[in-house]
């Protein structure tokens, strides 16, 4: 049984300290290493791993998720965000359509949100009944220790961002157009329902908290910090071993034999920069 992590409350008034952009660079490449040689080991080894992002709006899933995937192979690492269910997938069973990107041997799987949506915005939004809601709460533990005695890894993270930090950064997507296409209109409709969905994460808490799939709680007010630790867990919860380092050495390039540069006219990008 994997030991859960402590929540420490801040205690002081004072404000936590904002990790400067050299020391977070600094701590992530030492990350992104550690993270390349778990990669390689579940690889090796064959390890199914599967990772759940949930949170509110703004709460950063989807940076955290950049980070992860910024220097690793989208072999071995997926990220899977589905879209609406379409009226067939609204005819199965609820979780039904999750299961098959499940990961295989050598795999790590990443839900940018997951079956969890029954459990958050449809039950916030009333895109389902309280009588689904409940038979997802119910029955979402026996379906999680079923995927993991098949062997996988199930790692769950729920990104915890406050009443502030959530209004500034859904306000940043109106004002940034870089950051519009973050904003749906149930992005706005949800927004005023901050406490149905504190009671909707409190009841899921409850309810989902298994000895076998545990919800493990981010602070992620500093994207930061978020990201540096969500990294560090994950190389944490999955067991590998160091692979002996690569020695290589490479061969000499083939003599010119002869060749000559095309005169081809291709297509050159305009070179602005």
């Amino acid at each position: 049984m994997r030991k859960k992590l402590k929540v420490v409350k801040q205690t002081s008034d004072e404000a936590p300290r904002k990790l400067k952009g050299k020391d977070y660079e600094r701590e992530l490449t030492k990350l992104h290493a550690e993270l390349v040689a778990v990669q390689e080991w579940v690889k090796k080894a064959g390890l199914k791993v599967c990772i759940l992002f949930e949170g509110r709006d703004g709460a950063g899933k989807g940076g955290a998720i950049k980070a992860i995937m910024e220097r690793v192979s989208p072999r071995t690492f997926r990220v899977i965000a589905l879209p609406s269910p379409t009226e067939r997938e609204k005819s199965q069973m609820y979780i039904q359509r999750y299961l098959p990107h499940l990961p295989a041997a050598g795999e790590i799987v990443i839900f940018d949100r997951s079956w969890y949506n029954r459990a958050g915005v449809e039950r916030v939004m009333h895109f389902c009944t309280d009588e689904q809601a409940e038979r997802f709460l119910n029955g979402t533990p026996g379906v999680e220790r079923a995927i993991t005695e098949s062997g996988v890894i199930l790692i769950k993270f729920w990104l915890e961002v406050s009443e502030e930090e959530q209004t500034r950064r859904i306000k940043s997507r109106i004002t940034d157009p870089r950051k519009g296409w973050k904003l749906s209109p149930m992005d706005v409709k949800s927004y005023k329902h901050w406490y149905d969905y504190s009671r909707a994460r409190d009841e899921m808490f409850k309810r989902t908290d298994t000895a076998w799939a545990p919800w493990y709680v981010v602070p992620s007010d500093d994207k930061k910090k978020a990201r540096l630790n969500i990294i560090k867990h994950i190389v944490d919860a999955i067991p590998h071993e160091p692979l002996p380092p690569l020695e290589i050495d490479l061969p000499k390039r083939q003599k010119k034999g002869g060749y000559v540069d095309p005169h081809y006219p291709v297509k050159v990008i305009q070179q602005v920069y």
